[in-house]
């Protein structure tokens, strides 16, 4: 079944951090995306085989990898690890992985969370599965908009 994003199945989210990897994966029509936790950081080997694992188990049909920018729109180091690691995602899980320009997701959720009343300790729990959400969901969005369907409100 084709969904949103005129990809079936399920799209995970990454919002790649240097101690932590945030997750979202969206539900199997590409209109949603939940948040789904975070991973350690183990070693980048370890890291991408963990991911693969994943993407099997949940049967998720691509991945936007968060490309950190500058706020001038280049790209800097961070954002040179992101795509290196999108370009090693996609060898391991041989899946379509894209990047998505994540300038402030980061930022965005912690005014969401710090919104939500959320303890310090908490909020450094799930700030990067939920930078990851906000990232796969514009994302998402967009892949709508191109295809001539409407957002949800």
């Amino acid at each position: 079944m084709e969904g949103r994003t005129g990809v079936g199945g399920r799209v995970l989210g990454i919002d790649l951090g240097e101690v932590t990897i945030g997750l979202a994966i969206s539900d199997p029509t590409g209109t949603v995306a939940m948040p789904r936790g975070s991973l350690k950081r183990t070693g980048r080997h370890e890291d991408l085989e963990r991911l693969a694992s994943l993407c099997r188990r949940e049967e998720i049909a691509s991945i936007v990898v968060g490309l950190p920018l500058r706020l001038d729109g280049t790209p800097g180091s961070q954002a040179e690890k992101a795509l290196l690691f999108a370009d090693a995602l996609r060898r391991v899980t041989g899946l379509p992985v894209d990047t998505w320009d994540e300038r402030l997701s980061s930022v965005a959720a912690t005014r969401s969370l710090l919104e939500a009343d959320l303890s310090r300790a908490r909020r450094r729990r799930v700030v990067d599965q939920t930078a990851a959400c906000m990232v796969l969901q514009a994302y998402l969005d967009r892949q709508a908009q191109k295809a001539g369907r409407p957002r949800l409100p």
